[in-house]
């Protein structure tokens, strides 16, 4: 029988903080999640209370793992101090000379970021066609969705299986189209909404890039969350990224987010692989006249302003979203059509960029 939300309160009621109160009545729990025999939530407190703490997360732990039902446990330790708001922390730059390297992943030889400046660019399916396009240059591709307010894998993969787990503590990702693929979407309900803090947020990203049996990959294409925050700054600055894509739509409003991307990722020193111009023209299907219905060019002439690769336009077309939708992308189900090609010209730009960069590393840092 699948244990319930209800069962893992009762037992973490047993578990006493270090002042002696229940943990389900410390007002330290996030919103408890619990699908398919998978158990997270975090528990939050001030930062000079964190080894005091530390055994009460352990044994909170090893009370849910017993829980008949329980097949894996998520059970994160955060802590809150004061600190400036994430733009100002951005505007520090780099880590200093002397910090510790980021921790790759084992047998993935290189990570990189799809990234946005807002949402609704078309960033996941632009990621999903990149990622197969980079599989059809001949890569060994696995695609993460870094999204967890809002994962989109399960929908344009068309997975609704549950990861397996390997001995209880490690997740067996999901192979679609060649593609190794794993999202927190895999792990709950499509309508759960994800009510946790930002490091909540980023224990679990963690979790997925160290707890997952990744294997050999030339390639990882990390589907990043819109935006330039926590975790946005967590994984540039803790992942080794060998470079991010930047998706951006032609109008202006999305060029000025697309630039704050651009920005943040040269601030943590990640190269910029290129920018894509997403929705760039729309042809219409029955007389086959363009119209420019986001403007044209933009990010073309913004890649040209900022020194940076420009990698190809990709057209607002109605057989991309229709197969999107369906969890069946373009490059994988129409190999032998344009916007395939398409999409693989880009892996292949996206390629070479990785063996080398075509051009110098600019020498002034871009203020967003």
């Amino acid at each position: 029988m699948a244990p319930t939300k209800q069962q893992v309160l009762d037992s973490l009621a047993r578990i006493a903080g270090p002042d002696g109160a229940p943990l389900a009545a410390s007002g330290k729990l996030s919103e408890v999640m619990v699908s398919d025999g998978k158990v997270f939530f975090s528990i939050t407190v001030d930062a000079a209370a964190v080894q005091a703490w530390e055994g009460v997360r352990a044994r909170a732990e090893a009370a849910v793992r017993a829980i008949p039902g329980v097949e894996s446990a998520m059970v994160a330790l955060t802590a809150e101090r004061r600190q400036p708001p994430a733009p100002d922390r951005a505007a520090r730059g780099p880590a200093p000379r002397g910090a510790p390297s980021p921790i790759g992943v084992p047998g993935v030889e290189a990570i990189i970021a799809v990234a946005s400046g807002k949402g609704g660019v078309g960033k996941s399916t632009t990621a999903v066609n990149l990622a197969l396009g980079l599989r059809d240059v001949g890569l060994k591709v696995g695609i993460l969705d870094a999204d967890i307010y809002g994962p989109s894998l399960p929908k344009l993969l068309a997975i609704r299986e549950r990861p397996q787990t390997l001995g209880g503590t490690r997740l067996k990702p999901i192979t679609r189209h060649g593609l190794t693929a794993m999202s927190i979407g895999f792990l709950i309900e499509e309508e759960t909404p994800m009510i946790w803090r930002g490091p909540m947020v980023i224990s679990a990203l963690t979790q997925m890039l160290r707890e997952v049996e990744w294997g050999t990959l030339d390639v990882m294409v990390v589907d990043m969350p819109p935006g330039t925050g926590d975790a946005q700054l967590t994984m540039a600055q803790q992942v080794p990224l060998k470079g991010a894509v930047i998706v951006s739509t032609p109008q202006d409003l999305a060029l000025i987010d697309a630039r704050r991307g651009i920005a943040m990722f040269r601030r943590v020193n990640v190269p910029v692989l290129g920018i894509i111009e997403n929705m760039s023209y729309f042809l219409c299907p029955h007389c086959g006249a363009r119209s420019d219905i986001f403007s044209h060019g933009g990010a073309r002439h913004e890649a040209e302003r900022l020194d940076v690769p420009f990698l190809g336009e990709v057209p607002l077309d109605m057989e991309i979203r229709e197969k999107s939708d369906s969890g069946l992308p373009v490059v994988a189900t129409m190999p032998d059509g344009p916007l395939a090609a398409i999409y693989r010209d880009i892996a292949a730009k996206v390629q070479g960029e990785l063996k080398g960069p075509s051009r110098p590393p600019p020498k002034i840092v871009i203020e967003a």
